[in-house]
């Protein structure tokens, strides 16, 4: 039996992304897909992870979910440290902000992401911690 680890299917979902215009395949087939990059807080390092987004009114939307885990995942972590990230979607890449949403705007955005998407709601449902939604605000 062959097992892959998170980061090798990571590494083959945004090869096949970056090949595809931002389409892929498996279980990511017909999800609204970006990959966004992050600089570790602790390493320097860039780091790339692919994540289903929301798109309303112009705005960009990501949701730190880690399938309900007990805590955040990785990217977010970095960028909160550094809010500065690199977007990839629709085959277009750009530079970003990370601004973590709050309050009722965080509540409603994902609110319409678990809406859409019925496992967000899932996850929110196993973890004790608020699920971080980030808006990823373009760079002129």
């Amino acid at each position: 039996m062959t097992t892959t680890t998170p980061n090798e299917r990571n590494r083959a979902v945004i090869e096949e992304f970056r090949a595809n215009a931002g389409r892929v395949g498996g279980s990511w087939e017909g999800r609204p897909l970006l990959l966004l990059t992050t600089t570790g807080a602790k390493t320097g390092h860039r780091h790339t992870t692919p994540l289903m987004h929301h798109r309303e009114d112009g705005r960009l939307f990501v949701f730190a979910s880690k399938g309900g885990a007990p805590a955040s995942p990785e990217w977010y972590r970095n960028l909160v440290a550094d809010p500065a990230v690199t977007v990839e979607v629709a085959g277009e890449r750009y530079e970003a902000r990370a601004v973590v949403l709050e309050g009722a705007e965080r509540d409603r955005v994902y609110a319409t992401q678990s809406a859409n998407f019925p496992q967000f709601a899932d996850y929110q449902a196993r973890t004790e911690r608020t699920i971080p939604v980030v808006e990823l605000v373009r760079q002129a």
